[in-house]
């Protein structure tokens, strides 16, 4: 089989790639081992999960919310088998999309293991080998695992793992306090499971905003979810019954299951890079802003590419590739790229912390406005008001920096900080903005105010 561009890997990066090289003309084949299109977020990562968060805020209104706003129900109850059924049905409907979207386009997916076999020619495991002219690799990530004795243990699951449960674990040991972790930390704990999180680091979500960190913890506090933070898992004994996780100082908690979920590695090896000339290291496959490899007619995107683990960067990143292989211009940049977790509550990210902003400017020259969601209209009648927006800027032209969000909406609401940093807005453009009323988005602009000094739903600080 001949093609004008290989795409090896059928993820968000992947499937991106191919269907954009097919809209300009190339003669597309995707190869892919699953037997679903969509990679890792689509089959066994964000699209399941958050199938799953759906189920967990039904439970959670049902339970806490309702009630209060008039609608009375009686005591929810979970049904899993149901929620899993509504989980695989979002898969196959989001999976068979892709698929569909192939046809559409003219993209021919060839299902099969690929391992290069040269810079040109690619083998198949089980169908016909690919020659083609321009290669893309998208072979996405894999969860990694720490030596550490007993993790071996079947009662230790990854996300993949975790996503295939048929029951609800009654205690849940969650190792690493990062996105993921925390992400079924917070569904198992609305789903019933006793929760435990161990992460080695002094706080949940490391990477993002500190004061997001802190409202996480709390929030998880006050659920019941225990936080053993700045300690390492050491040892896990697998009873039959059970399982006895070591930690910390010679402390113990007992479990019925255990997430590892302490990070993701590029999925570089066994695929015949070596054979392609391509060089890659145990980060990824290094690219430039092209995505284009030290092998001029390779390219790379995604996880395996090494530069953010998000399904939203990798769609980007495969319409970069795929442009640059079609003989057309154009390069990743340095785009805003948002930070949603799917927590409860939400948080989400763009641009700088306050921390980052911080170092780079210097602290007398960073200013900062926070909005709570008790200040905020909509916010009180939905009954929700965990949270703030925070917006960061640079005090000697106004540039916004960043935009940090926590409670309702965060992940929907944070686009509106990457629109405004993409166009270099300035702090007065997010404050003198007219905002609908009443909205969730009034908080975005009622903390550009606070940070200018002119709040009209909060009161003034008051002055030393």
């Amino acid at each position: 089989m001949e093609c004008d561009v290989l795409v090896l890997g059928g993820g968000p990066g992947g499937y991106t790639a191919a269907i954009r090289a097919a809209q300009l003309g190339a003669k597309a084949v995707c190869v892919e081992q699953e037997p679903a299109l969509g990679g890792t977020c689509l089959r066994v990562g964000c699209i399941p999960t958050k199938a799953w968060v759906q189920t967990a805020h039904a439970l959670h209104d049902a339970r806490d919310l309702f009630g209060r706003l008039g609608a009375v129900v009686g005591e929810p109850q979970l049904d899993f088998a149901a929620a899993n059924a509504w989980k695989d049905g979002v898969v196959e409907q989001m999976t068979g999309g892709v698929a569909q979207l192939f046809k559409a386009n003219g993209v021919e997916w060839v299902q099969g293991r690929g391992r290069f076999t040269g810079p040109n020619s690619l083998a198949v495991e089980g169908a016909e080998d690919v020659a083609f002219r321009s290669a893309i690799v998208a072979t996405g990530s894999y969860p990694m695992r720490l030596p550490i004795p007993g993790l071996d243990s079947p009662r230790c699951v990854d996300s993949t793992g975790l996503l295939s449960q048929i029951e609800v674990p009654r205690r849940l040991v969650v190792l690493g306090g990062g996105i993921i972790g925390c992400e079924f930390a917070s569904i198992f704990n609305r789903f019933g499971a006793a929760v435990t999180v161990i992460e080695m680091l002094p706080t949940l979500i490391p990477q993002e905003d500190a004061d997001a960190a802190k409202e996480l913890a709390k929030a998880f506090g006050r659920r019941g979810i225990v936080l053993h933070l700045g300690k390492q898992c050491t040892s896990v004994d697998d009873t039959g019954a059970g399982l006895v996780v070591h930690f910390g100082d010679g402390e113990v908690v007992e479990a019925d299951l255990m997430l590892v979920s302490v990070g993701r590695a590029a999925l570089v090896e066994g695929i015949g890079l070596e054979a392609a000339g391509v060089s890659f290291d145990r980060k990824g496959i290094g690219t430039d802003e092209h995505r284009r490899t030290n092998v001029p007619h390779v390219y790379a995107v995604g996880d395996c590419a090494g530069y953010w683990q998000l399904a939203h960067t990798a769609f980007r990143e495969g319409e970069v590739a795929a442009e640059n292989v079609c003989g057309h211009e154009a390069t990743m940049g340095n785009p805003a790229v948002p930070r949603p977790i799917y927590t409860d509550p939400e948080i989400a990210g763009v641009g700088l912390t306050e921390a980052q902003a911080k170092e780079r400017f210097g602290e007398e020259n960073v200013a900062v406005g926070r909005a709570p969601w008790a200040a905020i209209a909509r916010a009180v009648m939905s009954g929700d008001t965990t949270g703030w927006v925070k917006t960061i800027h640079e005090t000697t032209y106004g540039e916004l920096l960043g935009v940090v969000i926590v409670g309702p909406h965060a992940t929907d609401l944070v686009d509106v900080g990457v629109v405004a940093l993409d166009a270099e807005s300035t702090i007065e453009t997010i404050g003198d903005g007219v905002a609908p009323h009443p909205t969730f988005s009034e908080a975005i602009k009622e903390s550009a105010l606070v940070a200018l000094g002119r709040a009209i739903h909060l009161p003034p600080k008051r002055r030393p």
